[in-house]
């Protein structure tokens, strides 16, 4: 692997990644192609689907309790 290729500053490249997320405004239709390219790329790596779909489903339960509990608007 080509040295001039590597992330040398990781906190950076976070930074960077989190400005250029949050400058973002994705409708419907571009968010959807994004979350189907993602699963045909998972099935391509053969992590998608799971073998146990209700494996980790607690972690995802717990997950969705506290976002559903940040996005209340007060």
């Amino acid at each position: 692997m080509n040295g001039d290729m590597m992330i040398k500053n990781a906190e950076h490249l976070r930074r960077y990644e989190e400005n250029w997320i949050s400058k973002q405004k994705l409708t419907y239709e571009q968010a959807l192609n994004i979350i189907e390219s993602m699963w045909e790329e998972g099935i391509c790596l053969g992590v998608l689907p799971p073998k146990d779909p209700m494996e980790g489903i607690d972690v995802d339960v717990r997950m969705a309790r506290i976002l559903n509990s940040c996005s209340k608007s007060y």
